[in-house]
């Protein structure tokens, strides 16, 4: 990627969105605290793009962001298009602003921002990221591949989430859990959520709980939230890099000035 991260990424906060990184080539946040260092500050911002210009661009979702329907492509094992269809049939994706194209097949369609919760309807493949979740965008890319514009349109209605619910699956699904407290030092209680985590939550999850329990022991030992994420079905790899990045983000903050010390506050 070259400068075309970085306009995007001002291109977003100019319109409200809170922009965060990520690793280069991942859904990993490059940030200490994830989607919650979140800024439309074009100085941090630029401090982290100018400097890091392979890093992916993601956008924080709910409002002032936008709310972001995923429709999950997951090749033998199927994918959202049905569950996509029937939705357009009863009318429920009038609202929305574009859509495009993620790296695995699937597609992420945009609406406006709301304060409903993250949702996931795997009999279905779909997921729905609001308050408290992230996506990435274009020209973000993983394993190669990009994320890419299919279509901008002039819908600017949200998504009802309870409605999706109504149409795909009567019987509603039960609502994602809290996170912990924030100060908690029970790793344990740490490790039930990262395991009550589901797909599109589970690295992200991990990531944060991590965090808190570097947080409150630099030197903790993470086996417990690794086992818990493999419960939760997150393959070998993606816990080893996302406990490396959480364990990096420690070491820098120990030895070294964080961005943003160097860029100005954040909100």
């Amino acid at each position: 990627m070259t400068d075309a991260t970085l306009r995007q990424a001002l291109a977003f906060a100019a319109r409200g969105w809170q922009v965060l990184p990520c690793q280069p080539g991942q859904k990993t946040p490059a940030t200490r605290h994830g989607v919650r260092d979140a800024t439309t500050d074009p100085g941090l911002i630029t401090a982290w793009f100018g400097r890091h210009p392979d890093w992916n661009l993601a956008v924080a979702t709910g409002a002032p962001g936008p709310d972001v329907l995923d429709v999950d492509e997951h090749g033998e094992a199927g994918n959202g298009y049905a569950a996509l269809g029937q939705l357009r049939t009863a009318g429920l994706l009038e609202g929305a602003t574009a859509y495009v194209r993620t790296p695995s097949g699937g597609l992420h369609a945009y609406f406006t921002g709301s304060d409903q919760r993250n949702a996931h309807l795997p009999g279905c493949h779909l997921d729905f990221r609001s308050r408290g979740g992230y996506v990435l965008t274009p020209p973000s890319q993983v394993d190669g591949k990009p994320y890419q514009l299919v279509k901008a349109l002039h819908g600017g209605a949200g998504l009802d989430w309870d409605a999706v619910l109504r149409q795909l699956q009567p019987q509603r699904e039960s609502p994602q859990p809290r996170h912990p407290q924030a100060g908690s030092q029970d790793l344990s209680g740490l490790a039930r959520w990262v395991a009550s985590q589901s797909e599109g939550n589970r690295n992200a999850g991990l990531f944060w709980a991590a965090n808190r329990a570097l947080d409150a022991d630099p030197a903790a030992d993470l086996s417990p939230l690794a086992a818990a994420a493999r419960q939760a079905g997150l393959g070998e790899r993606e816990i080893t890099r996302t406990l490396d990045s959480a364990r990096k983000g420690g070491r820098t903050r120990t030895h070294a000035p964080d961005y943003q010390a160097e860029a100005g506050d954040q909100a």
